[in-house]
């Protein structure tokens, strides 16, 4: 309770009585410092961000194959097959396009297999634990009646993708494949 003739205490008045004129001046200047350092900086962490682009926009590859997956969805498989194909030889390196290059060739035939085995071959020397490439090769070796290669893939799938590996198991006891796509066809994000 504070008479007529008593100001009120406020907070200034608790930290001059605690710390010197001096200190608190210090303290207030230091702060006031720092948050001009950290506003000044904020629009060089934007700039940063926004100007420069990442693998994935500057890299032609991507944007041609999540065109040749929307195609291979659509099941246009000699389109989405030129759009792989471009995409490998934009970047030679690109596991998943080398992957789905071999489902649309296999797709389209058994004049195709054997282009079809290479790109799956391709995209596991890349990408040992491709577990798709495993899954659509071991499918091809099932079409090519080369049992005992498709259960090498299964043998493998089981490390990588269990559920994968139930797959391509049903796929060699029925010599059917089903009608969808085992993970890899989504595109690559961004």
């Amino acid at each position: 309770h504070t008479s007529a003739t008593e100001k009120p205490f406020i907070k200034s008045d608790l930290m001059k009585s605690i710390f010197s004129d001096s200190a608190v001046l210090a303290a207030s200047r230091c702060i006031g410092f720092l948050a001009a350092m950290i506003l000044a900086a904020l629009p060089a962490f934007g700039a940063g961000s926004a100007k420069q682009t990442v693998r994935k926009d500057s890299d032609p590859s991507i944007t041609i194959y999540n065109q040749g997956v929307e195609l291979m969805l659509a099941k246009r498989f000699p389109e989405a097959q030129a759009k792989f194909e471009q995409a490998v030889k934009e970047n030679p390196r690109f596991a998943e396009a080398h992957n789905n290059l071999g489902y649309t060739l296999r797709k389209q035939g058994a004049a195709n297999y054997q282009k079809s085995l290479e790109h799956y071959n391709t995209a596991i020397e890349l990408k040992p634990k491709l577990a798709e490439a495993y899954m659509y090769r071991g499918v091809l070796y099932t079409e090519m009646g080369r049992k005992v290669d498709a259960e090498a893939d299964l043998a493998a799938l089981q490390k990588l993708n269990p559920q994968l590996a139930k797959d391509l198991e049903e796929v060699i006891e029925t010599g059917k494949e089903e009608d969808r796509f085992y993970g890899l066809s989504s595109k690559i994000g961004g």
